[in-house]
């Protein structure tokens, strides 16, 4: 089944900038997707057109086959969102904020009770049920927004940023808990500018760029077109010019005035220890490496410059 259906979707906003140019993308039912984009890409308009935030110009939006325009209703009840913002009562404890949002579900008392604890629990959030949400950390509010999202137990849950500015360690565990959800059965749509976030979670990803779908194929089969992979390596004295070997491609690292990193590509077909053994005939000596960036953020540079 398919869970979101655009089809030639436009929106042109009042100014006569056109941020969504008809665009066309399906989200199949237990999905866990990216809709990836650059700032002013398209994407968050794309976001606020599914959730009937923003209006769209023209084109047609199905929730689970539910028209947004003719059956608003029945799309809304599909649909939990975490926007990037955190947009709840700070004034509110914890708890009342989701027993408030099951109410405009229509949800009965009783099982808004239930659901809130339950989701409160998922998010280890139950021993601040009733704390003033002004007094919780940036990633607890992140939690309650995401609870909240759940409470209505909605089919399918748009995650706008949903980690950003929370710390390494409530990133994994909020990963941990997304995986959960969908395994249970949720769809799910991700938009994040942590490229590894995307990578690590999602099955199938669109990318979006100045208002059209430029990319859309599983992630399995986006990276699979990854030719050359980047490394930083650290050496143990400065060198003049980058060694020449063929194959790879290497150049010294412009930010490093010391001229004691090497950026270097690997091709694909070629291991690390190929190239190790390479760069020993050039009096080089290698003291460390790391990664330059992951796979889908080499992608996406290709794709959107």
């Amino acid at each position: 089944m398919t869970a979101v259906s655009l089809r030639n979707l436009k929106k042109t906003y009042n100014n006569g900038f056109q941020a969504i140019k008809g665009i066309d993308l399906d989200v199949q039912a237990g999905d866990f997707f990216a809709l990836l984009g650059a700032n002013g890409a398209g994407k968050s308009t794309t976001i606020g057109i599914i959730s009937s935030l923003v209006k769209k110009t023209s084109g047609t939006v199905r929730l689970f086959g539910y028209d947004i325009d003719t059956q608003q209703r029945q799309a809304k009840q599909c649909l939990g969102l975490v926007p990037q913002e955190i947009n709840f009562n700070q004034f509110e404890t914890v708890q009342n904020i989701l027993i408030s949002q099951a109410g405009y579900y229509g949800i009965p008392k009783k099982q808004a009770l239930i659901n809130t604890e339950y989701y409160l629990k998922k998010m280890h959030l139950w021993e601040q049920r009733n704390t003033i949400s002004r007094r919780l950390s940036g990633g607890m509010k992140r939690r309650v927004m995401i609870a909240r999202a759940l409470v209505n137990k909605p089919k399918l849950l748009i995650l706008d940023e949903p980690t950003a500015g929370v710390d390494v360690e409530i990133r994994h565990s909020m990963w941990e808990m997304m995986r959960e959800v969908n395994a249970q059965g949720t769809t799910i749509i991700l938009t994040t500018h942590y490229l590894e976030e995307a990578e690590n979670l999602c099955r199938n990803i669109a990318i979006i760029h100045q208002g059209l779908i430029v990319e859309n194929s599983s992630m399995h089969e986006l990276l699979s077109r990854v030719g050359m992979q980047y490394f930083v390596l650290d050496l143990s004295k400065p060198i003049n010019t980058a060694p020449i070997i063929k194959d790879y491609t290497l150049k010294l690292n412009a930010d490093d005035d010391a001229n004691k990193t090497l950026i270097v590509g690997i091709p694909k077909h070629k291991t690390l220890n190929n190239f190790f053994h390479e760069i020993s005939k050039h009096n080089v000596e290698v003291v460390s490496l790391k990664n330059k960036s992951n796979r889908l953020e080499q992608l996406f540079m290709d794709i959107v410059q």
